[in-house]
């Protein structure tokens, strides 16, 4: 079975959750016999085609990206007609609405897909514009997959009545084995870490919907390390806010890499994700630290970071935008290690269950299976 995800951005220009969502999803799928090829825009699209192990990546050139939206040209519908000539079954990402031109362009024959990842939150003269084609292009789907019962739910898109017999869930998730099964404690001798010492870990871009504001102020009240990584337009100012608040135990380790960041997950305390709006729609983060049996602390938005992080079961779901909440949370895990200890391996029991790249293969060759057969 050939299928053909579409999506804005892919690897190697600069990486997301996104773009790690469905590298996941193709290498589970692969497992189960699926052809992934993947079309997506770049600004430096040489090569046009890139043989990655999780799937064919062919590029066209984004000429521009107004809000966060990468438009291609005549060549980049050339090439989409093309490969969904050739495709079983084709997958679009959402959101992406440039997609929604290549679709209406150029009809494709086969069965077509859709993982609904957010709703469009902050361009909201954006989705006032964009409304009618967005609707147009979900009638046009045979399914719509939702990441967490939480966002069909809340999501005013997914729940409306026009969908509600195409909507489906499907988990995103991630195969263990696709990341490095060594650590390197050289990241813990850089940040300034013990072998031993207790830190909590943030680990995402710096964007404004995460809000490390409120954490940076909560680790005022916090007796240990907190290690935020990554970087991202919000870290200038974030990195300000520590400096004027006079924290010490406020740690910015940049961009790590992935060993780094294994290391950082296996021996950290906790992973902290504060995000206060509807932007972090599912926190690809908190699956990672699942994985590696690690508590969580997350906000209730309404998404699905509360369908991964379970409240009294594999962490903490804290009110957003409350700096005390999150210092309460944190200390109650450096506290107490058998709550941490019982927290951390609920958590990787979830991720057995839910959020295995077994899971995640079996589910998406099924539904590929199941539209084809229509």
């Amino acid at each position: 079975m050939k299928v053909l995800s579409i999506y804005r951005t892919y690897f190697p220009d600069p990486p997301g959750g996104l773009q790690e969502a469905i590298r996941q999803i193709c290498i589970a799928t692969g497992k189960f016999g699926v052809e992934n090829t993947i079309f997506t825009l770049s600004p430096d699209p040489i090569p046009k085609v890139i043989t990655r192990p999780e799937a064919r990546v062919i590029r066209c050139r984004s000429w521009a990206a107004p809000a966060s939206c990468d438009l291609g040209g005549i060549a980049s519908f050339r090439q989409f007609s093309k490969l969904a000539k050739w495709a079983d079954v084709v997958h679009y990402h959402f959101p992406w609405p440039f997609a929604d031109l290549l679709h209406l362009a150029t009809r494709p024959t086969v069965p077509v897909i859709m993982t609904y990842h957010s709703d469009i939150v902050r361009q909201r003269w954006l989705g006032r514009v964009y409304t009618p084609l967005m609707h147009s292009m979900l009638k046009a789907m045979t399914a719509v997959v939702a990441t967490s019962p939480v966002y069909a739910r809340t999501s005013p898109v997914l729940s409306d009545s026009f969908l509600r017999d195409r909507v489906c869930v499907i988990p995103l998730g991630i195969d263990e084995r696709t990341y490095p099964q060594h650590s390197d404690d050289g990241v813990l001798l850089r940040l300034g870490l013990g072998i031993d010492q207790p830190f909590f870990l943030f680990i995402g871009v710096l964007r404004y919907y995460k809000g490390l504001h409120f954490l940076i102020k909560s680790a005022a009240f916090v007796r240990a390390r907190v290690i935020i990584a990554g970087s991202g337009p919000e870290g200038t100012m974030l990195q300000e806010q520590a400096r004027q608040l006079g924290l010490e135990n406020v740690i910015f380790a940049g961009q790590v890499s992935e060993v780094e960041k294994v290391t950082l997950l296996k021996r950290c305390r906790a992973l902290i994700l504060p995000s206060h709006l509807r932007s972090e729609a599912y926190g690809m983060v908190l699956v990672e630290a699942s994985m590696f049996g690690k508590p969580m602390v997350s906000c209730e938005i309404d998404t699905g970071t509360s369908f991964v992080n379970q409240h009294g079961e594999t962490g903490f779901v804290i009110p957003p935008e409350s700096p005390e909440a999150l210092a309460q949370a944190m200390n109650a895990l450096l506290v107490d290690n058998v709550l941490a200890d019982r927290l951390g391996q609920a958590a990787r029991q979830r991720y057995e269950t839910l959020f295995s790249g077994s899971v995640l293969g079996k589910a998406y060759a099924q539904l590929y299976q199941e539209v084809l057969d229509k």
